[in-house]
Protein backbone atom coordinates (compact mmCIF):
# COMPACT_ATOMS: atom_id res chain seq x y z
CA UNK A 1 0.00 0.00 0.00
CA UNK A 2 1.35 3.56 -1.10
CA UNK A 3 2.11 5.18 2.08
CA UNK A 4 2.45 8.64 0.60
CA UNK A 5 -0.19 10.64 -1.33
CA UNK A 6 0.52 10.65 -4.72
CA UNK A 7 -1.16 14.29 -5.49
CA UNK A 8 -2.01 17.15 -3.30
CA UNK A 9 -4.51 19.15 -4.45
CA UNK A 10 -3.48 18.81 -8.26
CA UNK A 11 0.00 19.03 -7.53
CA UNK A 12 3.06 15.80 -7.67
CA UNK A 13 3.64 15.12 -3.93
CA UNK A 14 7.03 15.44 -4.27
CA UNK A 15 8.21 17.19 -0.95
CA UNK A 16 7.75 17.43 2.89
CA UNK A 17 8.59 13.48 3.48
CA UNK A 18 11.96 13.48 2.82
CA UNK A 19 13.32 12.75 6.48
CA UNK A 20 11.10 9.89 6.53
CA UNK A 21 12.11 8.44 2.95
CA UNK A 22 15.88 8.43 4.42
CA UNK A 23 15.12 6.78 7.54
CA UNK A 24 13.59 4.15 5.74
CA UNK A 25 16.79 3.81 2.88
CA UNK A 26 17.18 -0.47 3.78
CA UNK A 27 20.95 -0.29 4.83
CA UNK A 28 21.30 -3.91 4.47
CA UNK A 29 22.02 -6.39 1.23
CA UNK A 30 19.25 -5.94 -0.70
CA UNK A 31 19.45 -8.16 -4.02
CA UNK A 32 22.18 -10.91 -3.11
CA UNK A 33 20.12 -12.85 -0.86
CA UNK A 34 17.01 -13.48 -3.30
CA UNK A 35 19.77 -14.65 -6.06
CA UNK A 36 19.60 -17.39 -7.67
CA UNK A 37 23.21 -17.17 -9.53
CA UNK A 38 26.00 -19.24 -9.07
CA UNK A 39 28.14 -16.55 -8.40
CA UNK A 40 31.32 -19.29 -8.45
CA UNK A 41 30.71 -19.90 -11.69
CA UNK A 42 30.15 -16.34 -12.86
CA UNK A 43 33.58 -15.56 -15.09
CA UNK A 44 31.57 -11.95 -16.68
CA UNK A 45 28.22 -10.46 -16.32
CA UNK A 46 26.28 -7.76 -17.43
CA UNK A 47 23.85 -5.21 -16.96
CA UNK A 48 21.57 -3.23 -18.93
CA UNK A 49 19.16 -0.18 -18.28
CA UNK A 50 16.54 1.45 -20.19
CA UNK A 51 16.18 5.29 -19.75
CA UNK A 52 12.86 6.72 -20.10
CA UNK A 53 11.91 9.94 -20.34
CA UNK A 54 9.13 12.51 -21.67
CA UNK A 55 9.13 16.14 -20.45
CA UNK A 56 6.07 18.18 -19.23
CA UNK A 57 5.13 21.05 -21.94
CA UNK A 58 2.36 23.54 -22.33
CA UNK A 59 -0.59 22.36 -24.61
CA UNK A 60 0.45 23.40 -28.14
CA UNK A 61 -3.22 22.98 -29.24
CA UNK A 62 -4.06 26.56 -26.70
CA UNK A 63 -2.36 29.36 -26.28
CA UNK A 64 1.34 30.11 -25.27
CA UNK A 65 0.58 31.94 -22.06
CA UNK A 66 -2.59 29.95 -20.65
CA UNK A 67 -1.95 26.59 -21.96
CA UNK A 68 -2.55 23.85 -20.12
CA UNK A 69 0.65 21.72 -18.76
CA UNK A 70 0.48 18.37 -20.15
CA UNK A 71 2.69 15.49 -21.52
CA UNK A 72 4.62 15.75 -24.52
CA UNK A 73 3.39 12.15 -24.68
CA UNK A 74 -0.52 13.42 -24.55
CA UNK A 75 0.67 15.87 -27.38
CA UNK A 76 1.84 13.00 -29.56
CA UNK A 77 -1.03 11.01 -29.01
CA UNK A 78 -3.08 14.12 -30.05
CA UNK A 79 -1.36 14.51 -33.32
CA UNK A 80 -0.62 11.23 -34.65
CA UNK A 81 -0.61 12.02 -37.90
CA UNK A 82 2.44 14.41 -37.16
CA UNK A 83 6.04 14.11 -37.81
CA UNK A 84 6.73 10.94 -36.06
CA UNK A 85 3.78 10.88 -33.46
CA UNK A 86 2.54 7.76 -34.48
CA UNK A 87 4.98 6.42 -32.45
CA UNK A 88 3.32 7.34 -29.57
CA UNK A 89 1.20 4.01 -29.31
CA UNK A 90 4.59 2.45 -29.58
CA UNK A 91 6.24 4.44 -26.92
CA UNK A 92 3.10 3.47 -24.56
CA UNK A 93 4.02 -0.45 -24.82
CA UNK A 94 7.28 0.30 -24.07
CA UNK A 95 7.07 2.24 -20.95
CA UNK A 96 4.93 -0.79 -19.94
CA UNK A 97 6.14 -4.34 -21.76
CA UNK A 98 9.39 -5.09 -18.82
CA UNK A 99 6.31 -5.61 -16.69
CA UNK A 100 5.32 -8.69 -19.00
CA UNK A 101 8.84 -9.86 -19.87
CA UNK A 102 10.26 -9.98 -16.56
CA UNK A 103 6.93 -12.30 -15.41
CA UNK A 104 7.20 -14.14 -18.73
CA UNK A 105 10.83 -15.03 -17.92
CA UNK A 106 10.78 -16.15 -14.93
CA UNK A 107 8.23 -19.09 -14.87
CA UNK A 108 10.09 -19.92 -17.23
CA UNK A 109 12.44 -20.68 -15.76
CA UNK A 110 15.22 -17.77 -16.18
CA UNK A 111 16.97 -15.28 -14.63
CA UNK A 112 16.02 -11.93 -16.11
CA UNK A 113 17.53 -8.70 -14.71
CA UNK A 114 16.49 -4.80 -15.78
CA UNK A 115 17.36 -1.74 -14.54
CA UNK A 116 15.06 1.24 -15.17
CA UNK A 117 15.29 4.89 -15.24
CA UNK A 118 12.23 6.76 -15.69
CA UNK A 119 12.26 10.60 -15.05
CA UNK A 120 9.24 12.06 -13.28
CA UNK A 121 8.25 14.14 -15.23
CA UNK A 122 7.54 10.92 -17.70
CA UNK A 123 5.88 9.37 -14.50
CA UNK A 124 3.73 12.65 -13.69
CA UNK A 125 2.72 12.51 -17.31
CA UNK A 126 1.22 8.57 -17.45
CA UNK A 127 -0.13 9.41 -14.14
CA UNK A 128 -2.15 12.41 -15.50
CA UNK A 129 -2.79 10.94 -18.62
CA UNK A 130 -4.47 7.87 -16.90
CA UNK A 131 -2.36 5.07 -18.28
CA UNK A 132 -3.05 2.82 -15.52
CA UNK A 133 -1.97 -0.29 -17.74
CA UNK A 134 1.68 1.12 -17.28
CA UNK A 135 1.66 1.35 -14.00
CA UNK A 136 -0.27 -1.88 -13.16
CA UNK A 137 3.10 -3.59 -14.76
CA UNK A 138 5.11 -1.80 -13.75
CA UNK A 139 3.80 -2.36 -9.78
CA UNK A 140 4.10 -6.09 -10.40
CA UNK A 141 7.73 -6.34 -10.94
CA UNK A 142 8.54 -3.50 -8.78
CA UNK A 143 6.91 -4.61 -5.75
CA UNK A 144 5.89 -8.03 -6.04
CA UNK A 145 8.32 -10.48 -4.29
CA UNK A 146 8.76 -12.89 -6.60
CA UNK A 147 9.14 -10.42 -9.24
CA UNK A 148 11.42 -7.40 -8.02
CA UNK A 149 14.10 -9.08 -7.31
CA UNK A 150 15.12 -9.23 -10.96
CA UNK A 151 14.18 -5.36 -11.29
CA UNK A 152 16.20 -3.05 -10.23
CA UNK A 153 15.20 0.91 -10.29
CA UNK A 154 17.67 3.25 -10.70
CA UNK A 155 17.31 6.95 -8.68
CA UNK A 156 17.08 10.03 -10.91
CA UNK A 157 16.37 13.81 -11.20
CA UNK A 158 12.82 14.74 -11.13
CA UNK A 159 12.99 17.20 -14.25
CA UNK A 160 15.63 15.55 -15.94
CA UNK A 161 18.02 18.56 -15.77
CA UNK A 162 21.66 18.24 -16.57
CA UNK A 163 23.79 18.58 -13.75
CA UNK A 164 26.71 20.28 -14.72
CA UNK A 165 24.56 23.64 -15.51
CA UNK A 166 21.78 23.33 -12.68
CA UNK A 167 22.47 25.66 -9.57
CA UNK A 168 23.65 22.95 -6.50
CA UNK A 169 20.93 23.60 -4.93
CA UNK A 170 17.86 22.62 -7.34
CA UNK A 171 19.96 19.57 -8.08
CA UNK A 172 19.28 18.84 -5.00
CA UNK A 173 15.58 19.46 -4.77
CA UNK A 174 15.36 17.21 -8.02
CA UNK A 175 16.85 14.58 -6.85
CA UNK A 176 14.98 14.49 -3.78
CA UNK A 177 11.62 15.13 -5.21
CA UNK A 178 12.11 12.06 -7.58
CA UNK A 179 12.67 9.99 -4.61
CA UNK A 180 9.59 11.69 -3.06
CA UNK A 181 7.33 11.30 -5.74
CA UNK A 182 8.81 7.65 -6.62
CA UNK A 183 7.29 6.38 -3.10
CA UNK A 184 4.46 7.97 -3.59
CA UNK A 185 3.65 5.77 -6.34
CA UNK A 186 4.90 2.33 -5.62
CA UNK A 187 5.47 2.78 -1.64
CA UNK A 188 8.60 3.48 0.57
CA UNK A 189 9.29 -0.27 0.81
CA UNK A 190 10.15 0.25 -3.05
CA UNK A 191 12.17 3.18 -2.43
CA UNK A 192 14.25 1.97 0.36
CA UNK A 193 15.68 -0.47 -2.43
CA UNK A 194 17.10 2.02 -4.70
CA UNK A 195 20.78 2.36 -4.45
CA UNK A 196 21.82 3.19 -7.74
CA UNK A 197 21.91 6.56 -9.40
CA UNK A 198 21.53 7.78 -13.49
CA UNK A 199 22.49 11.04 -14.28
CA UNK A 200 20.14 12.98 -16.70
CA UNK A 201 21.98 12.44 -20.61
CA UNK A 202 24.99 11.07 -18.27
CA UNK A 203 25.72 14.56 -17.17
CA UNK A 204 28.64 15.13 -15.11
CA UNK A 205 30.05 17.70 -13.59
CA UNK A 206 33.70 18.53 -13.74
CA UNK A 207 33.87 21.68 -11.84
CA UNK A 208 35.06 20.84 -8.41
CA UNK A 209 32.66 23.02 -6.42
CA UNK A 210 29.89 21.17 -8.27
CA UNK A 211 30.85 17.92 -8.49
CA UNK A 212 31.29 17.94 -4.83
CA UNK A 213 28.19 19.20 -4.09
CA UNK A 214 26.61 16.85 -6.72
CA UNK A 215 28.43 13.77 -5.34
CA UNK A 216 26.85 15.06 -1.78
CA UNK A 217 23.74 14.82 -2.79
CA UNK A 218 23.58 11.37 -3.90
CA UNK A 219 25.34 9.88 -0.68
CA UNK A 220 22.60 12.85 1.36
CA UNK A 221 19.71 10.72 -0.31
CA UNK A 222 21.40 7.50 0.35
CA UNK A 223 22.60 6.44 -2.45
CA UNK A 224 25.44 3.85 -3.12
CA UNK A 225 26.64 4.03 -6.36
CA UNK A 226 26.05 6.10 -9.58
CA UNK A 227 26.69 5.22 -13.51
CA UNK A 228 29.14 7.74 -15.54
CA UNK A 229 29.67 7.82 -18.75
CA UNK A 230 33.69 6.38 -19.82
CA UNK A 231 34.96 9.53 -21.44
CA UNK A 232 34.02 11.83 -18.61
CA UNK A 233 36.08 10.61 -15.97
CA UNK A 234 40.11 9.89 -16.07
CA UNK A 235 42.42 7.97 -13.26
CA UNK A 236 43.54 10.22 -10.48
CA UNK A 237 47.32 9.13 -10.52
CA UNK A 238 47.53 10.75 -14.08
CA UNK A 239 44.66 12.10 -15.83
CA UNK A 240 44.28 8.83 -18.22
CA UNK A 241 41.25 7.17 -19.87
CA UNK A 242 40.15 4.53 -17.86
CA UNK A 243 42.54 1.05 -18.23
CA UNK A 244 39.72 -1.53 -17.76
CA UNK A 245 36.22 0.54 -17.62
CA UNK A 246 34.61 -3.24 -16.87
CA UNK A 247 35.09 -3.21 -12.69
CA UNK A 248 33.77 -0.75 -10.26
CA UNK A 249 35.59 2.50 -9.33
CA UNK A 250 35.72 4.85 -6.80
CA UNK A 251 34.51 7.97 -7.57
CA UNK A 252 36.76 11.11 -5.82
CA UNK A 253 34.81 14.66 -5.14
CA UNK A 254 37.39 17.02 -3.60
CA UNK A 255 36.31 20.69 -4.03
CA UNK A 256 38.33 24.12 -3.03
CA UNK A 257 37.93 24.00 0.74
CA UNK A 258 39.78 20.64 0.68
CA UNK A 259 36.71 18.68 1.50
CA UNK A 260 36.94 14.79 -0.04
CA UNK A 261 34.10 12.54 -0.35
CA UNK A 262 33.92 9.37 -2.73
CA UNK A 263 31.08 7.51 -4.11
CA UNK A 264 31.29 3.85 -6.09
CA UNK A 265 31.22 4.47 -9.71
CA UNK A 266 29.93 2.45 -12.54
CA UNK A 267 31.44 2.86 -16.02
CA UNK A 268 28.89 2.87 -18.92
CA UNK A 269 31.18 1.76 -21.91
CA UNK A 270 30.09 2.96 -25.54
CA UNK A 271 28.35 5.62 -27.01
CA UNK A 272 25.01 6.63 -26.86
CA UNK A 273 23.37 4.27 -29.78
CA UNK A 274 20.32 2.88 -28.62
CA UNK A 275 20.97 -0.04 -30.72
CA UNK A 276 24.37 -1.32 -28.76
CA UNK A 277 21.30 -1.97 -25.95
CA UNK A 278 18.60 -3.13 -28.43
CA UNK A 279 20.13 -5.32 -30.18
CA UNK A 280 22.02 -6.77 -25.95
CA UNK A 281 25.54 -5.69 -27.57
CA UNK A 282 26.47 -5.96 -23.73
CA UNK A 283 26.05 -9.89 -23.43
CA UNK A 284 28.50 -10.32 -26.15
CA UNK A 285 31.04 -7.86 -25.13
CA UNK A 286 30.81 -9.46 -21.80
CA UNK A 287 30.83 -13.25 -23.17
CA UNK A 288 34.57 -12.03 -24.07
CA UNK A 289 35.71 -11.25 -20.78
CA UNK A 290 37.08 -12.95 -17.69
CA UNK A 291 37.46 -12.47 -14.00
CA UNK A 292 39.82 -10.20 -12.58
CA UNK A 293 41.16 -9.73 -9.73
CA UNK A 294 40.03 -6.66 -6.93
CA UNK A 295 42.18 -6.63 -3.73
CA UNK A 296 43.32 -10.07 -3.99
CA UNK A 297 39.87 -11.50 -5.08
CA UNK A 298 38.90 -13.12 -8.33
CA UNK A 299 35.76 -11.09 -9.19
CA UNK A 300 33.86 -11.02 -12.66
CA UNK A 301 34.08 -8.43 -15.01
CA UNK A 302 31.11 -6.35 -15.70
CA UNK A 303 29.71 -4.78 -18.52
CA UNK A 304 27.46 -2.08 -18.26
CA UNK A 305 25.09 -0.22 -20.40
CA UNK A 306 22.15 2.11 -20.70
CA UNK A 307 20.06 3.44 -23.51
CA UNK A 308 16.73 4.98 -24.30
CA UNK A 309 14.34 2.67 -23.92
CA UNK A 310 11.30 3.84 -26.33
CA UNK A 311 13.29 5.65 -29.42
CA UNK A 312 14.43 4.00 -32.39
CA UNK A 313 13.36 1.31 -34.31
CA UNK A 314 15.87 -1.51 -33.16
CA UNK A 315 14.23 -0.31 -29.95
CA UNK A 316 10.78 -0.47 -30.46
CA UNK A 317 10.86 -3.28 -32.61
CA UNK A 318 13.73 -5.94 -32.34
CA UNK A 319 14.31 -5.43 -28.61
CA UNK A 320 11.60 -7.69 -27.08
CA UNK A 321 12.43 -10.65 -28.95
CA UNK A 322 16.55 -10.49 -28.69
CA UNK A 323 15.60 -9.73 -24.90
CA UNK A 324 14.15 -13.06 -24.52
CA UNK A 325 16.36 -14.69 -26.91
CA UNK A 326 19.74 -13.17 -24.36
CA UNK A 327 18.00 -14.13 -21.77
CA UNK A 328 17.18 -17.61 -22.63
CA UNK A 329 20.51 -18.14 -23.83
CA UNK A 330 22.48 -16.58 -21.09
CA UNK A 331 20.86 -17.83 -17.98
CA UNK A 332 22.91 -20.25 -15.67
CA UNK A 333 25.73 -19.65 -17.75
CA UNK A 334 29.07 -18.17 -17.37
CA UNK A 335 27.73 -14.90 -18.10
CA UNK A 336 24.40 -14.06 -16.54
CA UNK A 337 22.79 -11.06 -16.32
CA UNK A 338 22.66 -9.14 -13.32
CA UNK A 339 21.76 -6.21 -11.81
CA UNK A 340 24.36 -3.50 -10.17
CA UNK A 341 23.27 -3.44 -6.27
CA UNK A 342 23.32 -7.06 -6.77
CA UNK A 343 26.84 -7.34 -8.65
CA UNK A 344 28.24 -5.32 -5.86
CA UNK A 345 26.53 -6.81 -3.02
CA UNK A 346 28.68 -10.10 -4.04
CA UNK A 347 31.58 -8.57 -3.93
CA UNK A 348 30.91 -6.94 -0.33
CA UNK A 349 30.07 -10.37 0.58
CA UNK A 350 33.84 -11.30 -0.88
CA UNK A 351 35.21 -8.54 1.27
CA UNK A 352 35.82 -6.33 -1.23
CA UNK A 353 34.40 -2.98 -1.28
CA UNK A 354 34.79 1.17 -2.57
CA UNK A 355 37.74 1.45 -0.42
CA UNK A 356 39.41 -1.22 -3.23
CA UNK A 357 38.24 -0.34 -6.44
CA UNK A 358 40.21 2.44 -8.55
CA UNK A 359 40.46 5.61 -8.30
CA UNK A 360 39.10 8.34 -10.44
CA UNK A 361 37.75 11.57 -10.89
CA UNK A 362 35.69 13.92 -13.62
CA UNK A 363 37.65 14.66 -16.67
CA UNK A 364 39.88 17.53 -15.89
CA UNK A 365 40.27 17.67 -12.92
CA UNK A 366 43.75 16.16 -13.29
CA UNK A 367 45.08 19.68 -14.73
CA UNK A 368 43.42 21.27 -11.32
CA UNK A 369 44.99 19.86 -8.86
CA UNK A 370 48.15 19.83 -10.58
CA UNK A 371 48.00 23.48 -10.02
CA UNK A 372 46.12 23.79 -6.98
CA UNK A 373 46.96 24.19 -3.48
CA UNK A 374 43.95 22.25 -1.84
CA UNK A 375 41.78 24.13 0.58
CA UNK A 376 42.96 27.50 -1.44
CA UNK A 377 39.19 28.31 -1.58
CA UNK A 378 36.99 29.19 -4.27
CA UNK A 379 38.78 32.52 -5.54
CA UNK A 380 41.71 30.73 -5.97
CA UNK A 381 40.36 27.59 -7.55
CA UNK A 382 38.91 30.08 -10.29
CA UNK A 383 41.89 31.46 -10.84
CA UNK A 384 43.17 28.48 -11.73
CA UNK A 385 40.29 27.59 -14.44
CA UNK A 386 40.69 30.92 -15.87
CA UNK A 387 44.22 30.07 -16.07
CA UNK A 388 43.99 26.87 -17.60
CA UNK A 389 42.06 27.47 -19.92
CA UNK A 390 43.85 30.58 -21.49
CA UNK A 391 47.16 27.57 -21.68
CA UNK A 392 44.85 25.05 -23.12
CA UNK A 393 41.77 25.63 -25.71
CA UNK A 394 40.32 21.68 -24.98
CA UNK A 395 39.93 22.48 -21.38
CA UNK A 396 36.40 23.83 -19.95
CA UNK A 397 34.49 22.89 -16.66
CA UNK A 398 31.14 22.71 -18.88
CA UNK A 399 31.17 18.80 -17.41
CA UNK A 400 30.66 15.88 -19.35
CA UNK A 401 28.00 13.85 -21.13
CA UNK A 402 26.94 11.07 -23.77
CA UNK A 403 28.18 13.11 -26.37
CA UNK A 404 31.22 15.16 -26.57
CA UNK A 405 29.55 17.28 -29.40
CA UNK A 406 26.75 19.14 -26.78
CA UNK A 407 27.58 21.94 -24.33
CA UNK A 408 24.75 22.21 -22.08
CA UNK A 409 26.10 25.81 -21.63
CA UNK A 410 27.14 27.78 -24.86
CA UNK A 411 24.53 28.71 -27.26
CA UNK A 412 21.73 28.56 -24.18
CA UNK A 413 21.83 32.45 -23.14
CA UNK A 414 18.07 33.53 -24.39
CA UNK A 415 16.75 30.47 -22.35
CA UNK A 416 19.49 30.41 -19.67
CA UNK A 417 19.09 33.54 -18.53
CA UNK A 418 15.49 33.17 -17.60
CA UNK A 419 16.25 29.69 -15.62
CA UNK A 420 18.98 31.51 -13.54
CA UNK A 421 16.39 34.41 -12.95
CA UNK A 422 13.87 31.69 -11.26
CA UNK A 423 16.59 29.32 -9.39
CA UNK A 424 17.70 32.91 -8.11
CA UNK A 425 14.08 33.90 -6.87
CA UNK A 426 13.17 30.98 -5.49
CA UNK A 427 15.90 30.31 -3.37
CA UNK A 428 15.70 33.96 -2.38
CA UNK A 429 12.12 33.82 -1.66
CA UNK A 430 11.73 30.29 -0.72
CA UNK A 431 14.72 29.05 0.68
CA UNK A 432 16.45 31.26 2.14
CA UNK A 433 13.31 32.03 3.92
CA UNK A 434 13.04 28.23 5.09
CA UNK A 435 9.64 28.23 3.56
CA UNK A 436 8.20 24.34 4.83
CA UNK A 437 8.29 22.05 2.15
CA UNK A 438 4.71 20.84 3.28
CA UNK A 439 3.38 23.97 2.51
CA UNK A 440 1.54 23.21 -0.81
CA UNK A 441 2.91 26.75 -2.07
CA UNK A 442 6.02 25.38 -1.84
CA UNK A 443 5.32 22.01 -3.73
CA UNK A 444 3.43 24.17 -6.47
CA UNK A 445 6.84 26.24 -6.94
CA UNK A 446 9.16 23.55 -6.73
CA UNK A 447 6.99 21.87 -9.29
CA UNK A 448 7.43 24.43 -11.48
CA UNK A 449 10.75 25.56 -10.73
CA UNK A 450 11.99 21.92 -11.71
CA UNK A 451 10.03 22.08 -15.10
CA UNK A 452 12.18 24.76 -16.81
CA UNK A 453 14.98 22.70 -15.73
CA UNK A 454 13.81 20.07 -18.24
CA UNK A 455 17.47 19.22 -20.52
CA UNK A 456 15.00 19.27 -24.04
CA UNK A 457 13.72 22.90 -23.46
CA UNK A 458 18.12 22.87 -24.13
CA UNK A 459 18.73 20.15 -26.67
CA UNK A 460 17.29 21.82 -29.03
CA UNK A 461 18.57 25.23 -28.91
CA UNK A 462 16.22 27.80 -30.45
CA UNK A 463 12.58 27.28 -31.73
CA UNK A 464 9.46 26.21 -30.21
CA UNK A 465 11.20 23.79 -27.31
CA UNK A 466 13.27 26.85 -26.10
CA UNK A 467 9.64 28.66 -26.46
CA UNK A 468 8.33 26.46 -23.99
CA UNK A 469 11.02 26.98 -21.14
CA UNK A 470 10.75 30.41 -21.16
CA UNK A 471 6.88 30.15 -21.04
CA UNK A 472 7.40 27.84 -18.10
CA UNK A 473 10.03 30.67 -16.76
CA UNK A 474 7.43 33.22 -17.02
CA UNK A 475 4.89 30.91 -14.71
CA UNK A 476 6.96 30.23 -12.14
CA UNK A 477 8.25 33.84 -11.92
CA UNK A 478 4.61 34.60 -11.80
CA UNK A 479 3.71 31.92 -9.26
CA UNK A 480 7.18 33.06 -6.86
CA UNK A 481 5.75 37.10 -7.12
CA UNK A 482 2.20 35.94 -6.16
CA UNK A 483 2.58 33.72 -3.18
CA UNK A 484 5.78 34.47 -2.00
Amino acid sequence: MTEIKQYIDGVPNICGAEKTLLTKKDKQQVFLPHSRINWENVKSAYAIALHMHQPIIPNPDQSLNQADEISNLQDMMNHPDSGDNHNATVFHQCYKRMGDFIPELLDDGKEPRVMLDYSGTLLHGMLKMGLNDVFENLRKITCDSKYWPCTEWLGSAWGHPVAPSTPVQDYRLHVNAWLHFFAAIFGTKAASRIKGFSPSEMALPNHPDVFYEFVKTLKDAGYRWVMVQEHTVEHVENGWGLQYPHRPHKLIAKNSKGETISITAIIKTQGSDTKLVAQMQPYYEAVGLNRIELDGKSVPSLVTQIADGENGGVMMNEFPGKYKDTIRECSGTQTPAVNVTEYLEYLESLGVNEDNFPAIQPTMQYFIWENFEGGSGPERLNEVIEKLGKENHQFHMEGGSWTNNISWVKGYDKLLKPMEQVSAEFNRKVLAKGINPSEQRYRNALYHLMLTQTSCFRYWGEGQWADYGRELCRRTLEILERDF
